[in-house]
């Protein structure tokens, strides 16, 4: 085999590499942020009562519910 062959096969799996890792963390990501949300319940109503608001069991589920929406849509 030529060097230069050996060299284009190298660069190409390695691109395949890079593009096949980079689509594979991705996905890992995206479920590990759905299965975990960054914000829970407990933590609306800590932000909330550090703004002085008293928040009550309908508000925060609004709140949740309306983020799970809109997490919704960028995925789409």
């Amino acid at each position: 085999m030529s060097t230069g062959l050996v060299i284009l096969i190298a660069v190409v799996a390695l691109l395949a590499g890079a593009v096949g890792g980079f689509f594979l963390a991705k996905k890992t990501f995206e479920n590990e942020l759905e299965k975990n949300p960054p914000v829970n319940e407990d933590m609306l109503r800590m932000m909330m009562a550090q703004m002085g608001q008293k928040p009550s069991e309908k508000k925060i589920r609004q709140m949740m519910q309306n983020m799970q929406n809109q997490s919704k849509k960028a995925k789409k």
